[in-house]
């Protein structure tokens, strides 16, 4: 390699060390407790400079009624509102007067009969086929092996069937509610009857109508005891396997009947409310009444201008509990899932991407409102269909796709809010934009390719005008063909600039953050990139192998829940450090080995020095830490254990073999797919050794591996469970022997015989021959650590 080596991610190294030298290194003297603290005030503080309003809080004491009011309260001025009380007792009465709403499904009787005539079809053909030596036949409905016997014994009789079926229809006919909704059929209801959707008839007395489900099943017990050659336990038999068929077909409709409530509530008139200026609303000592609390709450309303710094406070400690609920939530989810960055990355990623979005809603809405002030003409004059073009799900898109879905929900919560805060119909907009940054989060899978934003968009795009459309709809504002083409207009400019500042912000959030996407990954897996070229060209062994390993840790991480695009990335870095010296490594010589000249103690620092270079070389290259990782915990701290014992054979009497060169500096692997990596890596190496890589000589490497790296401790430090090494034994023999299994004999073709073994075919003619093999798999050089070392095999010249 030269010298210089060019880096495939400068822009990105960049990144960070612009936020290392403006962010970090003025604030370094500082313990991580108190720039946390810091960075948490200014990012309150800045939020609520840019929601803040000149608003200030009423000035009014808080009273509950009933409390003695410790200061005469007067009018400030002609105040016109709403009697909040009176208005709910009305709205009150015209719930209660709406009658409950109950769906009717008269196929319900029929879906019962089908069921059973299908569970018998089905028993009867298992008890034909029994005599083809099948299984035993068992009842496929409710009832079990009674019910098996008693039709049986009855040998599928047809008359006793269309008996039963006919009993289950007529018992289950009619009307039958539930027991638990008797109380509501003591008045008149309203029967939807599921045939026409949308037709309501009013029920009198439902009551005496209807059956209630409890008598309906003992119609139907009664009916069946009065069959005639069935004994008792048959007739149980058949009741246990009938009786959970009868169902109500009247069902109480929760939703519909809340909707009835709520619209008969909208249609209540509000109760006005009237104050003059001056007018004495209470005097001190006077007992607080209902009708007083609702006119302190029209003064607070009217008292809320004029007074920003109260408005600005107040706001400050909302905003302030908004974050801190972030982070007590970000805290949460960290023990509950593996993120992908720690707990205060991933919080200042939610909170500066909550203000980065209230910067770009508070620029929305300024440009709405300017575009809406210069239009004369409806709808083109109304701002909050303009505000439909505002990007509220970016924050929401650019989490999920770099962090968490859940982490991504509570940004959208938080900027739907700090949205509703900004805008002038603040609940239009908080619907709106939690509506849209849900879509934005659920809308995709995984972030593997870059156009997985665009595809985001396009659902936040469709999403956002069903809703503009139904918030108009919702607001009673006239649904003419401009506005609804308007509404759908800005809705999608909304998707799509939802689109453009997410991809904007990917990449910068991704570095700054230090994050490893999928789609970074899948950027780091180019065989162009100039060290994996270099792999390829001056160390093919380690490179076949490092595709090999990648392979094998991918399906072992696969099965076990793990990232297995990770660990395939990570395989292909693992052995970067053997570019110092290629030849000294097993998989790429050809021939002597190199080893063989030198000292044991020389040929450990070797080896050991893949790990220290390949370390300095990620470096240099600008790996990301997970895929760094990979490089130093796939040896742990194991140590090179025939390289020891041929030292300390070599040793003279009184000379002592320091055992610490010859380990692995570590540490042991941290995560599950280091883990993979270790095991994975030392087991192909020992399958590529075996001169016979059958099923079982491939399980028996396998199980000696993985029993020497637990046995060492080697995964003490990483959260792989008993049963997820199971697993991974059983995918990694699986895998190696997919990748070794037989060939066939092509025909007309003999090849040469080795001497050892006859039925083997000579060594010396295969061109991808690295190393030795061994006929044996108790004579592959595994170390106490699981370490294959056939380094340290001398060769036959």
């Amino acid at each position: 390699m030269s010298k210089r080596r060019p880096r495939f991610n400068s822009p990105q190294s960049q990144a960070r060390d612009l936020v290392r030298r403006f962010v970090i290194v003025p604030f370094r003297w500082l313990s991580p407790t108190t720039r946390f603290l810091i960075g948490f005030a200014v990012l309150v503080i800045l939020t609520t400079l840019l929601i803040a309003t000149a608003r200030a809080r009423a000035t009014i004491e808080d009273y509950h009624e009933g409390d003695i009011v410790r200061r005469t309260v007067i009018s400030p001025a002609d105040i016109g509102g709403i009697d909040l009380t009176e208005t709910l007792k009305r709205r009150t009465n015209a719930m209660e007067s709406v009658r409950p709403v109950f769906n009717f499904n008269p196929t319900q009787s029929e879906n019962a009969v089908q069921i059973f005539r299908s569970s018998w079809d089905d028993f009867q053909r298992q008890w034909e086929s029994k005599t083809q030596g099948r299984r035993e036949p068992e009842w496929p409905g409710i009832g079990g092996q009674a019910v098996s016997r008693a039709i049986i014994a009855h040998k599928f009789d047809p008359t006793d069937f269309a008996h039963l079926t006919r009993t289950l229809r007529e018992t289950s006919e009619g009307y039958i509610y539930e027991d638990t909704d008797a109380d509501r059929l003591t008045q008149d209801i309203v029967l939807v009857d599921a045939r026409t959707p949308g037709v309501e008839t009013v029920l009198s007395m439902a009551m005496s109508r209807m059956t209630s489900l409890a008598k309906a099943r003992q119609n139907l017990r009664e009916r069946l005891s009065e069959m005639r050659g069935w004994t008792a336990e048959e007739q149980s038999a058949l009741a246990a396997a009938m009786l959970p068929l009868v169902k109500p077909n009247v069902i109480f409709d929760q939703a519909a009947t809340e909707n009835a409530r709520d619209a008969a509530a909208q249609r209540v008139s509000p109760a006005d409310l009237s104050l003059k200026r001056n007018q004495v609303i209470a005097r001190e000592g006077d007992t607080v009444t209902q009708t007083m609390l609702v006119q302190f709450t029209a003064i607070r309303a009217y008292a809320k201008r004029g007074r920003p710094w109260h408005n600005f406070l107040g706001l400050l400690l909302i905003v302030a509990s908004l974050y801190w609920l972030a982070w007590e939530f970000t805290e949460h989810r960290s023990t509950a899932v593996h993120l992908t960055l720690s707990v205060r990355r991933a919080f200042a990623l939610v909170g500066m991407s909550v203000l980065v979005q209230t910067v770009l809603m508070r620029v929305g809405f300024i440009i709405a409102d300017s575009i809406a002030t210069k239009s004369e003409r409806a709808p083109f004059n109304d701002p909050t269909i303009w505000n439909f073009a505002i990007p509220f799900a970016s924050a929401a898109l650019l989490v999920a796709l770099l962090v968490d879905t859940q982490l991504a929900l509570i940004t959208g919560l938080m900027t739907a809010l700090f949205a509703g805060m900004l805008a002038p119909a603040g609940i239009t907009q908080t619907l709106y934009a939690m509506a849209s940054s849900a879509a934005a989060i659920y809308g995709i899978g995984r972030y593997r390719e870059r156009q997985s934003v665009t595809v985001a968009g396009l659902v936040v795009a469709g999403l956002n005008v069903i809703m503009g459309i139904s918030l108009i709809a919702y607001a009673q504002q006239p649904l003419t063909l401009n506005t609804i083409l308007l509404a759908a207009g800005c809705g999608v400019v909304g998707g799509l600039l939802t689109t453009v500042f997410t991809a904007g912000g990917l990449p910068v959030n991704e570095s700054t953050f230090g994050i490893l996407t999928d789609v970074k990954l899948l950027e780091l897996s180019n065989a162009d990139l100039p060290v994996l070229g270099q792999l390829a060209l001056r160390a093919p062994g380690t490179n076949q192998h490092s595709h090999a390993v990648g392979q094998l840790a991918e399906d072992a991480c696969r099965a076990v829940g793990a990232n297995p695009l990770l660990a395939r990335i990570g395989a292909l870095y693992h052995d970067i450090g053997k570019l110092a010296a290629p030849n000294y490594f097993v998989e790429n010589q050809q021939g002597a080995n190199p080893h063989d000249r030198l000292k044991p103690s020389q040929s450990a620092r070797i080896i050991i020095s893949h790990v220290t270079y390949g370390l300095r070389l990620a470096k240099e290259i600008g790996l990301p830490k997970p895929i760094t990782d990979f490089i130093p915990q796939h040896h742990g701290t194991r140590t090179l254990h025939f390289f020891l014992r041929k030292a300390q054979a070599q040793a003279d009497a009184n000379e002592e073999v320091n055992e610490a060169e010859f380990r692995y500096p570590g540490p042991r692997p941290q995560f599950k797919e280091s883990a993979i990596m270790m095991i994975a890596d030392s087991c192909e190496a020992a399958a590529r050794t075996l001169a016979r890589p059958d099923p079982d000589n491939i399980r028996t490497i396998v199980n000696k591996i993985v029993d020497a790296i637990v046995s060492d401790g080697q995964l003490d430090e990483c959260n792989l469970t008993l049963r997820e090494l199971t697993t991974i034994r059983e995918t990694i023999t699986t895998s190696l022997t997919a990748i070794y299994h037989a060939r066939i004999d092509y025909p007309g073709f003999t090849p040469p015989m080795t001497t050892s073994f006859p039925s083997l075919p000579r060594a010396d003619i295969d061109s991808e021959e690295r190393g030795i093999s061994y006929s044996r798999t108790s004579e592959v050089p595994i170390s106490k650590g699981g370490e294959v070392e056939d380094e340290a095999v001398t060769r036959k010249q």
